[in-house]
């Protein structure tokens, strides 16, 4: 939230943790090209900006107000709305009930996206600033011939926990399904992490269109949904700041801006979990695509770019920017990990039109499904469940391991 193909995406994005194409860097506002940027000046241009809630810097923290600096720059009005998950995001453009002219879709729904014919391509004449993107993240598999989407943002997934609530240090997927903290995990909101995480915890590719695998990964999740505080996508920050819940799968980045608030909170990134790519993409029915790929080339402003993601905590593409960031921040890890930490990292593709219907399927039933039981019938029906799932995983990886 992808086995051969997206494990080439993930070679391809790890190479960025360690190879930097160096390029001058303006400084200030000297560095824009103000006839660029002042071509729609006095003309009351606006643009709708479709992204995920916390995802752009806001003047917090003495660092930019991206909106606010772009409008300033070029007098074009931005239009800032937030969404909570991909799939939103996208029944939103789906419907045709809104306009939108920027959005940040994840890698496997820049792909739909494509598709559908839902996105249009983009005129890179009108983006120099593509010139900063390190080429391991160009031509990628969600997008291979470069034309409809410019990567913003990437991250890992990891399990955010409170080191007083948990009492230990967490090391593997099975805290998610320990009844020892019922009512204290926070599980995400959205269909393709939240059967990623169960995918993960089974060993199975989180790519996988077998329809037993999915069955297998909704099971393991309906057991899990008696212990879940909340599914949870922004109120995650809120939760487990303000000591609400003990456990949260999230994005790594975002646990650094939780950690800020609460220092009992702790990271544990799993040796294989997802790796993805944000990226920027115009809808086909946007209504003002050049001012558009104006605002896309600012956000790739080398400054701009540094400032954004210091903010999100998120790891840039952006090579010049990332030159720009402070040494913890460039230093760090778990933000710019190296090709051995990324090795058995998996990165998400679109799935097919029927799996994608089966999981939505499977997800719905999930969240309607029963949650009170008795409580003396879950914890034996968890036992249970949980070794019949992982029994069947361990069966099936010796199964494999003798075919080869």
């Amino acid at each position: 939230m992808k086995k051969v193909l997206a494990v080439l995406l993930s070679l391809m994005i790890l190479a960025a943790s360690f190879s930097v194409v160096c390029f001058a860097v303006p400084e200030g506002d000297e560095g824009y090209d103000m006839e660029y940027y002042s071509r729609f000046h006095g003309q009351d241009v606006e643009i709708n900006v479709y992204n995920w809630g916390e995802y752009i810097s806001d003047g917090e923290d003495d660092l930019m107000d991206i909106n606010a600096e772009f409008t300033e720059l070029t007098d074009i009005e931005v239009n800032y709305l937030n969404y909570e998950t991909n799939e939103a995001m996208y029944a939103k453009l789906k419907s045709g009930a809104n306009n939108y002219d920027v959005i940040f879709p994840s890698d496997y729904m820049v792909s739909r996206l494509i598709q559908e014919g839902l996105v249009q391509e983009i005129d890179f004449d009108n983006v120099p600033n593509f010139k900063y993107i390190d080429e391991t993240f160009v031509n990628p598999i969600y997008d291979p011939q470069q034309k409809y989407s410019v990567p913003y943002a990437w991250n890992r997934v990891g399990i955010i926990y409170n080191k007083e609530k948990v009492g230990y240090e967490v090391d593997s997927w099975d805290v998610l399904w320990d009844p020892a903290f019922d009512g204290q995990i926070l599980m995400f909101k959205n269909s393709r992490d939240a059967f990623g995480v169960a995918q993960m915890a089974l060993g199975y590719d989180i790519n996988t269109e077998d329809m037993g695998e999915l069955d297998e990964a909704a099971t393991l999740l309906k057991v899990q949904k008696p212990l879940v505080q909340a599914y949870v996508m922004d109120q995650v920050f809120d939760k487990m700041q303000n000591n609400e819940a003990a456990i949260a799968t999230y994005y790594v980045g975002d646990y650094y801006i939780m950690s800020e608030v609460n220092e009992d909170l702790a990271v544990f990134i799993p040796d294989a979990t997802n790796l993805f790519v944000d990226a920027i993409c115009i809808p086909s029915d946007a209504q003002n695509k050049e001012a558009a790929e104006m605002y896309i080339n600012f956000l790739n402003e080398p400054q701009v770019a540094a400032d954004n993601m210091e903010y999100i905590c998120y790891s840039t593409p952006n090579t010049a920017a990332r030159e720009l960031l402070p040494d913890e921040v460039k230093n760090n890890p778990d933000l710019y990990p190296t090709a051995e930490d990324l090795a058995n990292d998996t990165a998400y593709i679109n799935l097919s039109n029927s799996a994608n219907l089966y999981m939505d399927s499977l997800w719905t039933e999930i969240l309607a499904s029963e949650e009170d039981y008795n409580s003396w019938f879950m914890p034996a029906f968890f036992i249970v469940a949980i070794a019949a799932i992982f029994g069947s995983m361990y069966l099936r990886k010796r199964k494999k391991s003798r075919d080869r």
